[in-house]
């Protein structure tokens, strides 16, 4: 409804103008107030900047192709054993998930994973009410 009655008012250009003419003249201020006060943070780039050259350069020189360089081939038989894989079980849903049934084959190597139902509420501390 706002813009509504907002689009039958008369627009006043020269307070626009004038509006802008603020911004752009509190922008500058900034501009010329922020060596003083922020200028300390160019001499820290700056010397980051040119650490952060020599360290690459460094790299280059000690790896100068490492970006095309392949990896060693893995002999044939080594780390490489997989078994065959069990009967496809007759399921509704085919071929879905049919080898994670299986304790050998399953993605959890080490340990399972025991993630339970979390609430974000109960994590930042809130009321459980909180965002009803």
């Amino acid at each position: 409804m706002a813009d509504s009655q907002r689009a039958s008012e008369p627009v006043n250009f020269v307070h626009q103008d004038e509006i802008w003419k603020a911004h752009l003249k509190s922008e500058k201020d900034s501009a010329k107030v922020w060596p003083n006060k922020w200028g300390f943070l160019t001499k820290a780039y700056k010397e980051y900047k040119r650490e952060s050259v020599k360290l690459k350069e460094a790299v280059r020189e000690k790896h100068p192709h490492h970006h095309l360089a392949s990896r060693p081939l893995t002999p044939a038989g080594e780390n490489n054993n997989v078994g065959p894989s069990p009967p496809v079980p007759q399921t509704s849903q085919a071929l879905i998930g049919w080898r994670s049934g299986q304790s050998h084959l399953q993605l959890e190597r080490y340990a399972t994973v025991h993630y339970g139902r979390r609430s974000f509420l109960k994590e930042l501390d809130w009321p459980l009410g909180s965002c009803s």
